[in-house]
This record gives structure tokens, C-alpha cells and sequence, in this order.
């Protein structure tokens, strides 16, 4: 009979416990779910230095929303260049005017 030989593997290593801990503050501003159910949303974001509410400043001036219907033709050549459409769009604007 052959005996079997004890588990001499490394074991399981939480992966999680790399984690920063949860502080109150993070706590505060979280968005709470129940499944896809939002309970509360969230009222802030983690910057590097900590929680800072809100949206992220703008570094110019704060752009406006605008509903604006365009050709087809024209929103699809700009998606069609990938990510960032919406900007692109916005900087052939701008020289269209003359900003």
C-alpha cells in the first residue's frame, strides 16, 4: 500500500490582500447596490489624493451640453475613427469657425 503524501503546495493566497482598506470616507461617497439594483448612487470618485466629490474639474472652461441632430453620414465618418469622436467633432468645429 502506498501512503499518501501530506499537501506540500503554497496554499491559497487571498488575492485581496493587496487591498487598500476601506476608510469611512470612501464609505460616504460609494455607490450601494442590491444585485443591479442602484440602492445609492455615488457622490464622488477617489482622486490621488483621496475622495474628492463631484465631477473632475475641467482644466479650461467647462464645455456645455447640447442637443444637436446631424446627418447620419457625418456622426458615422466621426465614429468611425475610433474613440474620441466626440472631441474630434468638437475641434472640426471649432476650425469651421475659426476658433
Amino acid at each position: 500500500m502506498t501512503a499518501k503524501s501530506p499537501n506540500t503546495g503554497a496554499g491559497w493566497l487571498d488575492p485581496a490582500d493587496d487591498a487598500p482598506e476601506l476608510t469611512d470616507e470612501m464609505m460616504e461617497v460609494a455607490e450601494f447596490r442590491i444585485g443591479d439594483k442602484v440602492i445609492r448612487p455615488a457622490t464622488g470618485y477617489l482622486g490621488p489624493n483621496g475622495v474628492v466629490r463631484g465631477r473632475p474639474p475641467s482644466r479650461d472652461r467647462a464645455k456645455q451640453q447640447v442637443t444637436l441632430r446631424l446627418d447620419p453620414d457625418v456622426i458615422e465618418k466621426f465614429r468611425a475613427e475610433g474613440p474620441g469622436w466626440q472631441g474630434r467633432m468638437n475641434e472640426a468645429l471649432r476650425k469651421a469657425v475659426g476658433l
